[in-house]
């Protein structure tokens, strides 16, 4: 399976888990779903019962934030925050818009992070969907792709920082740090990374901001908006220069 049929087999279950309770669809042993999902909207006999459907409304929840928390393990933070920076170097206002921005965003996410989905569906997705994982194997098969990717990514200082706020014991290696401690080091590294990249992307648009808006004082023109005068200058220096293919090959290439 490719890395698009793995993302559209994941949105199915997604789709399927939540839209066929609202038809009353039992899945059986013919189901595409690697789980079966029930709902009962009788009298509650009891606590087990009641759990049942609490646990039913957390999963429910868990898959509405899925789509969030897939976003904060990859590449997706750091490519689209650099983007939004480039857009407003640029000043072109809407253009180009944010939807368009994000759609790259993702795109450019798939890309990089295809080698981790990859292992993930050949290691831990297909066993499990035939049957040879259980799913706490599969979760622990799956998970090590993605802590690979955000460790490499993750700098020490930012670790340091949780494992200090976490209260525990100093880790020996990789394994002994959780999932919980590297997911926000993992975030605010990208943070880091993405503005410092930013701010790099900032200067150029800067520096012709600041000569042009020095020109009009000299000659006079005060009411003139300087922003309205740099922006083809901007647009020319980026069109010049093949800013679009610098700017995609500098964010694959931090990766």
């Amino acid at each position: 399976m490719n890395n698009r049929g793995l993302i559209i087999s994941v949105w199915i279950i997604i789709a399927a888990a939540v839209l066929a309770p609202l038809h009353g669809t039992a899945y059986g042993a013919n189901s595409f779903l690697p789980f079966k999902v029930e709902v009962d909207v009788g009298d509650e006999d009891g606590p087990k019962q009641v759990s049942k459907t609490l646990q039913l409304f957390m999963l429910l929840t868990v898959l509405s934030l899925a789509p969030a928390i897939l976003v904060m393990v990859t590449s997706f933070t750091r490519i689209v925050i650099v983007l939004s920076f480039l857009k407003r170097a640029l000043a072109t206002g809407s253009q180009p818009s944010q939807k368009i921005l994000v759609g790259l965003a993702l795109f450019l996410t798939f890309f990089i992070m295809n080698g981790v989905w990859t292992e993930i569906n050949e290691k831990a997705y297909s066993p499990y969907v035939r049957g040879d994982l259980s799913q706490a194997e599969a979760f622990e098969l799956g998970v090590k792709p993605i802590r690979m990717f955000m460790f490499k990514q993750t700098r020490e200082k930012d670790l340091a920082l949780f494992v200090y706020l976490s209260k525990k014991d100093k880790p020996r290696n990789h394994d002994d740090i959780s999932t919980s401690i590297l997911i926000p080091a993992f975030i605010i590294s990208e943070l880091k990374t993405a503005f410092t990249m930013g701010f790099i992307l900032f200067l150029p648009f800067l520096i012709i901001d600041m000569v042009v808006a020095s020109v009009l004082l000299s000659m006079g023109m005060m009411m003139l908006p300087p922003v309205m005068i740099s922006l083809p200058f901007k647009v020319l220096l980026f069109v010049m220069v093949d800013g679009w293919y610098l700017v995609i090959r500098s964010l694959a290439l931090s990766f």
